[in-house]
């Protein structure tokens, strides 16, 4: 008789039926994502795992377990940053602002360093083609990203240069038709260790799952919140609800609507308005106020004890104080 796969018992506690199945342990999570990279897994139990995940829905002690696990396949070296900026959903709807607030942040003095992974869903476009085109060139490797950190404070590095594995998962959408868990795990990986983590979601429900696995984990300070598109930009037609992280506490915040009414989506995204913007050629309200509401998260995530008006207030400072020259199309 054919020995069982090792991995099958992660499968069977993930499928055993309405009754019998029930999450990983986050050590049973560790052990199946650690196989997982290490390639000892066949297609086909990845599928079955990957959307077994999916219509369970992945609880934080899982997702605690698959980041230390991809952790630790990393090994990223010790570098200096500030603030960790998760970007893994693309825009289709309206352009990137949050790129303009991240690239503010970083003129402001701030280290950022922002990942993600692009071209996994069709009609979206991702900060690593948008920022190639806006003269922010990505970085390559690990050295490029500590060079570019110390030239302009900010440096994006893909998910396929550090984590090819977890490129494949994400790619594997095609197939699916349905993300997976692993665009929930790559938002929480924060390779670099920073203090500070923004991370957003499409679907609410998931903020309290990146709000427990970032305490489980250890993160110092972690906000999450509803983006527009599920990127880390603040939808200013919309209320904002934001689950932070501060030392194992949990707290939530409510942040009231900046502009009435509904945005429309856009016919087509011109990236050269957003070059325009920066350097103070054009002006665009829904767009001014998306980087200003970003911006003010950013430095309530790093200054709890502000209210959101002083927020507000100085996160219009850091955007007027930005270099308008920075950005130049290719």
């Amino acid at each position: 008789m054919q020995e069982e796969h090792p991995f099958a018992k992660y499968l069977r506690i993930l499928g055993k039926g309405k009754t019998g199945t029930r999450s990983l342990s986050e050590a049973e999570a560790y052990d199946a994502m650690t196989m997982i990279l290490r390639s000892e897994v066949e297609d086909v139990q990845l599928g079955a795992f990957l959307m077994l995940l999916r219509v369970k829905e992945e609880s934080h002690e899982e997702l605690a377990g698959f980041v230390k696990a991809v952790r630790d396949s990393i090994s990223a070296p010790a570098i200096a940053v500030d603030l960790d900026w998760a970007s893994y959903a693309g825009k289709r709807r309206q352009l990137p602002w949050y790129l303009l607030a991240a690239l503010a942040l970083a003129d402001s003095g701030l280290k950022v360093f922002m990942h993600g992974a692009a071209g996994h869903t069709a009609e979206r476009i991702y900060s690593e083609t948008v920022l190639n085109m806006i003269g922010e060139t990505t970085a390559s490797d690990w050295t490029s990203v500590k060079d570019k950190l110390a030239k302009c404070n900010f440096a994006y590095l893909p998910l396929s240069q550090f984590s090819p594995a977890l490129q494949r998962m994400i790619d594997l959408r095609q197939q699916f038709g349905l993300r997976s868990p692993v665009h929930t795990l790559s938002r929480l990986l924060n390779p670099l260790s920073a203090d500070y983590s923004l991370q957003s979601i499409f679907h609410p429900a998931y903020a309290e799952s990146h709000q427990q696995a970032a305490a489980l984990l250890g993160q110092p300070h972690a906000a999450v919140f509803k983006g527009e598109a599920g990127e880390v930009e603040r939808k200013p037609e919309a209320v904002c609800r934001v689950k932070m992280v501060h030392h194992d506490q949990l707290t939530d915040a409510e942040w009231p609507k900046l502009l009435d009414g509904r945005q429309e989506k856009l016919v087509s995204l011109d990236i050269n308005n957003l070059i325009s913007v920066w350097r103070g050629e054009s002006d665009d309200q829904y767009g001014h106020l998306a980087i200003q509401g970003t911006i003010a998260i950013a430095i309530q995530l790093r200054a709890p004890e502000l209210t959101h008006n002083v927020c507000l207030e100085r996160a219009e400072q850091i955007w007027q104080n930005r270099n308008p020259s920075r950005l130049s199309p290719r």
